[in-house]
C-alpha cells in the first residue's frame, strides 16, 4: 500500500469511530444483583452466648487447642485472646459450618481420602468439630486421665503433634490428620482475618505483622514495598 492509500484508510477509520453508534437496549437481566444476605459479614458481639460451642468441655477443648496452637508470647496475644474461639463459633454457625459451599453428595468409596489429594468429607464442618471434639477429650481421658483442657501444656503439644504426623489416631469415626488441619486452618483464619468476623480482637493479629487492613487504596504505597508504613490498621466495622 503506498503513502496515499494509507492514509485514505486512515481517514475512512476515523471517519467511522466518529460516526455515533446506537446502544442497544439490555433487556431481560436480573435486576437484583445484591448479594444474598446470608454470606454477608456481620459484625461479632463478643461476650454473647455461643451459637454451637455451647458445652463447656468444647469450648474448653478449643481453647486449649488454638493456645497452643498460637500462644501468647511477646509478639503477640494468644489465639483465645485475640478472639478465635468466637471466631470459629460463628462460622460453624453459619454457611461454612453448614458446608454450603461444599459437595457432599455420595457415593463416597472406602478409600476416596487417599485417591483426592485432601480428604473429602461428606459431613459438615459443625459435624466434623462436634465428632473430633468429643473423640479428642475420649482420647485424653483414656490415655492420660485427665481433659485434655486440663494436661500440661508438654503433653498437649504431644498429643497435637501425634494428630498432625499421624501417630495419635482419635478412633475410626474421626480423620485425625484432617481434624488437626481443620484447626489449624480456621484458628489462623480467625487470627488474621477481619475482627467484623470475630478473630483478630483489637486487629492484635494485623498489628503483630504490619497489615494495615481493610483500606480503600493502597496505590500511594504500592512502590514501597517491604517498608514499614506506619499506617494503623483499618477494619470492616463501621465506625460510629
Amino acid at each position: 500500500m503506498n503513502r496515499r492509500g494509507a492514509l485514505f484508510s486512515l481517514g475512512a477509520m476515523a471517519a467511522a469511530a466518529a460516526t455515533p453508534v446506537r446502544a442497544l437496549e439490555m433487556k431481560g437481566y436480573p435486576t437484583d444483583m445484591s448479594m444474598d444476605p446470608a454470606f454477608l459479614p456481620r459484625p461479632a458481639i463478643h461476650g454473647g452466648s455461643f451459637q454451637v460451642l455451647t458445652a463447656d468441655i468444647d469450648r474448653r477443648t478449643v481453647t486449649a487447642v488454638f493456645d497452643r496452637l498460637i500462644p501468647a508470647d511477646d509478639l503477640g496475644a494468644s489465639a483465645s485472646e485475640a478472639g478465635c474461639v468466637e471466631f470459629l463459633d460463628m462460622q460453624l454457625a453459619g454457611p461454612f459450618g453448614e458446608g454450603a459451599s461444599l459437595y457432599r453428595k455420595g457415593p463416597k468409596l472406602p478409600n476416596e481420602d487417599e485417591l483426592a489429594q485432601t480428604p473429602q468429607f461428606i459431613e459438615t464442618p459443625r459435624e466434623r468439630y462436634a465428632t473430633g471434639l468429643a473423640a479428642l477429650e475420649a482420647f485424653a481421658q483414656k490415655t492420660e486421665g485427665a481433659s485434655f483442657a486440663d494436661l500440661p501444656e508438654p503433653r498437649q503439644d504431644a498429643i497435637l503433634k501425634g494428630m498432625e504426623d499421624g501417630t495419635v489416631d482419635l478412633g475410626p469415626d474421626v480423620n485425625t490428620k484432617a481434624f488437626f488441619e481443620l484447626m489449624l486452618i480456621n484458628v489462623r483464619e480467625g487470627y488474621f482475618s477481619d475482627p467484623i468476623y470475630g478473630g483478630n480482637k483489637d486487629m492484635v493479629g494485623w498489628k503483630m505483622i504490619g497489615f494495615p487492613g481493610a483500606r480503600y487504596d493502597y496505590r500511594l504505597y504500592a512502590d514501597r514495598t517491604g517498608e514499614d508504613l506506619g499506617l494503623e490498621p483499618v477494619s470492616l466495622i463501621p465506625r460510629d
